[in-house]
């Protein structure tokens, strides 16, 4: 039987080096499911595995796009759904990590279906917000679809105008076409999620942007910055320091909002990845080989429930 092992939780709490310790073990590949990590112009803000960690363990979807390329979690989605068919006939077992919700739900549930709408709304939308600010598009989504509104990261703008895009083009709310019945998958998921307490957390990230930063950070932001409106680079670590470039912040003062912003994206990650019933829980510093031994127990009870 065909097993997933998804390993996910907030940023830079060890996900990367629980993946290559698990890789080893079931001899498979890992799939990255971080949804900045694809771009080959953003190794460092985005904490792209190390030189050593690749060649540990063969690496799918790290690096394999330009920012300058349209991809988007549709076509992620497709991608991975190949890759793994692929890789499941040479081992039943592999592993795929990321921080990215809704990356890793559209492999392990599906994407929702959404028909497709005049794009001048879009155009309309992000005029909208350019001239009066996100506030206002935040508002006119609580008007047409509250459900939504109170669900999903309002203050993403792509995320924000995607909803209200579907809102005004079809007359129904975004969420009318949330969870409706999606292609089956040919593997059983176990989905392994890593923890720590906040304070550990927040010093985690907060040491991560440190080193960042002495590793070339804004070198890799000032070389993007000609093309900071790509929506690739809507992305914290980036926006920042856009901001310190435009002359708007003191580079002390960018720094602190990367780390601050970080801190608020894992509290989101882990809001989204805590909706997951099913999901096991460790903490960060546990041994591996008890994760291993519960993922073992779990595929021995899925090979009895099948058989």
């Amino acid at each position: 039987m065909n097993t997933l092992i998804t390993i996910v939780g907030p940023t830079a709490i060890g996900k990367t080096a629980l993946s290559i310790k698990l890789a080893k073990y079931f001899n498979c590949d890992v799939l990255s499911c971080d949804s900045r990590q694809f771009y080959k112009e953003m190794a460092i803000g985005t904490a792209v595995p190390e030189p050593f960690e690749l060649e540990a363990a063969q690496h799918h979807f790290i690096q394999n796009r330009s920012v300058f390329e349209d991809y988007n979690v549709g076509s992620f989605e497709k991608d991975a759904i190949k890759k793994l068919n692929q890789l499941f006939t040479e081992n039943p077992t592999q592993i795929m990590v990321g921080g990215s919700g809704l990356y890793v739900d559209a492999v392990l549930r599906g994407l929702d279906y959404f028909p497709d709408v005049d794009p001048n709304i879009r155009k309309k939308l992000s005029k909208e917000l350019e001239e009066n600010g996100i506030e206002t598009l935040q508002e006119k989504l609580k008007e047409l679809d509250l459900k939504s509104y109170e669900k999903i990261a309002i203050d993403n703008p792509h995320r924000l105008i995607r909803a209200l895009e579907i809102c005004i083009g079809t007359n129904k709310p975004y969420s009318y076409f949330i969870n409706k019945e999606k292609e089956p998958r040919n593997f059983k998921s176990i989905k392994i999620g890593l923890i720590a307490d906040r304070e550990i957390i927040y010093d985690r990230i907060n040491r991560r942007v440190d080193i960042m930063i002495e590793n070339g950070l804004l070198e890799e932001a000032k070389a993007l910055f000609p093309h900071k409106d790509l929506n690739a680079l809507q992305t914290v670590g980036y926006r920042e320091l856009f901001e310190y470039f435009d002359g708007n912040w003191d580079l002390d003062f960018a720094i602190s909002e990367i780390k601050k912003n970080t801190r608020r994206f894992a509290k989101r990650q882990l809001t989204w990845f805590r909706r997951d019933t099913e999901t096991l829980w460790f903490d960060f510093k546990d041994d591996h080989k008890q994760i291993i031994n519960k993922i073992e127990d779990l595929q021995r009870e899925n090979l009895n429930s099948k058989s």
